[in-house]
């Protein structure tokens, strides 16, 4: 709806009522368009005040007020008392009305307080007592103050000095009963009991408690009567619980009953005390339950809790630790050191080697599942966890490395089916893991060569994609330099392939058809991708001696140039043989097929015969016969029969051979890796970080010209990346200056000079 001005004008001065004794006289004509005429005549005369209005009025309210705080019945009406509140403050006696309500509830507090000075026994019934006073006291306030009402609006608003009523009340009950010294104490000392007998299991008031505290926050004497004295006690209680409970219990419980503490006084903050006593409290109730006991709790059950995978414990522990400075700091020292403790006795006892991979991955398991689970997935405990491992596993040099890489080629050879495609791979990823740890991978690397090179020629892999897989694991870890040998030797595979199936085709074309019966499979290895092996010259029969001599010049047709070298030691076959019980497939070293194909011709043959024949060295030759004829597949018989193989014994074909396969694989006995071939290897590695070093010693010399033997020795630490010791560097500065790549300042023999 719209108005104009003019209406707007008009409804504001029709509000108006009269002012000060005038009247508002209003004239109009009534005919449309004539202007109001307002005429203002002063009163005749003012209203009198009777003459004794004020004695009166407040002997009404006095009255009213003593019948409030006697509990009796009050004479008059809340609206004649209010009225009367009204017309003494319109009358200007609002503030001798103020100063008379203040001394009249001053003389009801004082004449109160007796009781509370009186011989206390109870101390309960005190505390009652002076609750029960306290909530009375309140109560008669709110209904002073309702009678009151227009006093406490309109006198105290003008007067910012004046405190309102309900204010008034509580100065006066704070300053006549709560600051006696006798009360105060008296009340306090009730309250710390109570709140102590409670601590101490006993069931108490709790809605006393917060009705006597909420009297003192009220009051505003919280902090200075209470709060320090209540802190104090708290203080007290705990730190002899504390040092009773460490030795009392064991770590498990010692941190159930820290957290139940907790927890009660939580409790306690929510139903009675006031909340600016949370921080205090529950610090006091910290540092004496555990900033005290850190040390103490850590030395005396952590390494039970992670030796025992106590996971809700150790949750328990670092929710508590993480409430105290630097407690879960100390928790991580303590969880590092306990981790290196542990890991060395995996890493350091020989007797251990078998399981030591193992071990270490389900121990490296254990701990991450600690620190996601117990520890929220701290970084600091998961950085904490690697530094820890890589400092372990380094503690023996060499060997974790080596078992790393052998426990790789048992999960990646042919007949580990105990694994899916997807568990070979987590498997890997666990073993990149413990790989990532190791200083030396250059040993790792020798091995893991060594066994793959096994698995590749004997066709023993399990899965090509879990090889590729591990090799780009590799790459991705150390670089292209580091895998370029390990991916020669699959080039090489997949080229002898090309080639087989190459000379398959032209055997099928050429004259040698004696010899179509027979099929070989020829791997070329190139010399500087595969292991070192030794070279063996051993009697072949007619035919494969012919057979080489034919490959020999099919290969050599197409690279010219190339040498061939032929390894007996990593040939092997199938012969097909006949038993009385029927034909079977031997799958047999080249070894293990020169030994039988012996006895197409002779019935039973001696060891020197056998030996003459062949041409094997004696050790080899004996381990060979011993996987004939003492192993689980006998098809050859000895005489006399042994475990051992002797130079007098004899050998005859075992016609009555069985077995439930029809193509049977003879395992050739092979010498304990961990003599010879292993020695082999490890020898192999100390060659190859000799020309590391060297290398790295005439790179860097080349690039600074001149450089101090301290500078030098710290530049080769940060290339090179495997562990040495200074002497051992020392040895090969010295090897280097005898061979003049550099040599000693003339003037300062701690200086080295590049020689160009």
């Amino acid at each position: 709806m719209h108005h104009t001005e003019n209406d707007r004008k008009r409804a504001n001065f029709s509000a108006l009522s009269p002012i000060n004794g005038a009247v508002i006289k209003t004239t109009t004509t009534g005919k449309p368009g004539d202007v109001k005429k307002i005429v203002i005549k002063n009163m005749k005369s003012f209203p009198s005040i009777p003459e004794n209005f004020e004695e009166t009025t407040w002997n009404q309210l006095r009255k009213a007020v003593i019948a409030i705080q006697t509990s009796t019945p009050i004479e008059y009406s809340l609206e004649c008392l209010c009225q009367a509140v009204s017309h003494m403050c319109e009358d200007k006696m609002d503030s001798q009305l103020y100063v008379n309500l203040t001394a009249l509830v001053e003389q009801h507090v004082k004449a109160n307080i007796v009781p509370f000075l009186s011989e206390s026994g109870d101390k309960l019934v005190y505390l009652k007592k002076m609750n029960d006073y306290w909530q009375s006291h309140c109560q008669q306030m709110i209904m002073i103050r309702s009678i009151f009402l227009y006093l406490d609006r309109i006198y105290v608003l003008n007067n910012p000095t004046v405190h309102s009523i309900w204010e008034m009340g509580l100065e006066l009950f704070r300053d006549h009963i709560a600051l006696n010294s006798l009360v105060q104490a008296r009340t306090v000392e009730g309250i710390l009991i109570l709140i102590e007998k409670e601590r101490h299991g006993e069931t108490v008031d709790r809605s006393l408690l917060k009705s006597l505290l909420r009297m003192l926050s009220d009051l505003q004497i919280y902090r200075d009567a209470f709060e320090q004295k209540f802190l104090m006690a708290t203080k007290h209680l705990y730190q002899a619980e504390g040092q009773a409970k460490m030795e009392e219990l064991d770590v498990p419980d010692y941190l159930q009953h820290v957290d139940k503490r907790l927890n009660e006084e939580d409790e306690r903050l929510e139903h009675y005390l006031d909340s600016c006593t949370r921080h205090q409290l529950i610090v006091t109730v910290e540092r004496q339950l555990i900033n005290e006991h850190v040390t103490g709790i850590l030395q005396k059950g952590l390494d039970l809790l992670l030796e025992e995978n106590r996971l809700a414990d150790l949750t328990r522990l670092y929710k508590i630790f993480s409430r105290v400075k630097n407690g879960t700091t100390e928790l991580c020292a303590h969880f590092n050191a306990y981790i290196k403790k542990k890991g060395r006795t995996i890493v350091i006892d020989p007797e251990k080697d078998k399981s030591m991979v193992q071990d270490l991955l389900d121990y490296k398991d254990k701990m991450d599942n600690i620190v996601n689970t117990c520890f929220e997935r701290n970084e600091k405990f998961g950085n904490s966890l690697r530094e820890a491992f890589e400092y372990f596993i380094n503690q023996r040099s060499n060997k974790p490395a080596e078992l790393i890489a052998k426990y790789v080629d048992m999960k990646l050879r042919a007949g580990n089916k105990e694994a899916t495609e997807e568990e070979l791979e987590q498997i890997l990823d666990k073993i990149m893991v413990q790989f990532r740890f190791i200083h030396g991978k250059d040993v790792f690397e020798a091995f893991y060569k060594k066994d793959l090179a096994k698995r590749l020629l004997v066709g023993k892999s399990a899965s090509v994609d879990a090889e590729k897989s591990m090799l780009s694991k590799l790459k991705q870890e150390c670089g292209g330099g580091f895998t370029s040998k390990l991916e020669g030797m699959f080039k090489d595979m997949e080229l002898s392939r090309d080639i087989n199936f190459a000379f398959k085709q032209s055997m099928q074309n050429s004259e040698h058809k004696e010899l179509q019966n027979i099929d070989l499979t020829v791997n070329i290895l190139t010399m500087g991708f595969w292991p070192t092996y030794p070279v063996m010259e051993v009697t072949l029969p007619q035919e494969l001696l012919q057979y080489q001599s034919i490959f020999n010049k099919f290969y050599l047709a197409k690279h010219s140039g190339r040498k061939l070298q032929w390894q007996p030691t990593l040939g092997h076959c199938v012969l097909k043989a006949q038993f009385d019980a029927g034909p079977k497939d031997l799958q047999v070293s080249l070894f293990q097929a020169l030994v039988l194909l012996l006895f197409n011709y002779n019935a039973a043959i001696s060891f020197d015969e056998i030996r003459t024949a062949v041409n094997i060295e004696a050790g080899e030759l004996k381990r060979t016969l011993q996987s004939l004829a003492c192993g689980k597949a006998r098809v050859l018989t000895k005489i006399p029969k042994g475990r051992e193989v002797e130079n007098t014994d004899k050998f005859q074909f075992n016609n009555e051979f069985t077995n439930k396969l029809f193509r049977i694989k003879i395992n050739q006995i092979q010498m304990k890796e961990t003599t010879e071939e292993q020695k082999a290897t490890e020898e192999r590695v100390y060659q190859d970080r000799q020309y590391q070093i060297d290398a790295a010693i005439v790179r860097i010399m080349k690039m600074r010209k001149t450089l101090s033997h301290n500078l030098l020795i710290t530049e080769l630490y940060k290339q090179l990346t495997f562990p040495v010791k200074p002497a051992d560097l020392k040895k090969r500065i010295e090897s280097l200056i005898d061979r003049d790549y550099m040599e000693r300042d003339k003037d300062n023999q701690n200086q080295y000079n590049y020689v160009a």
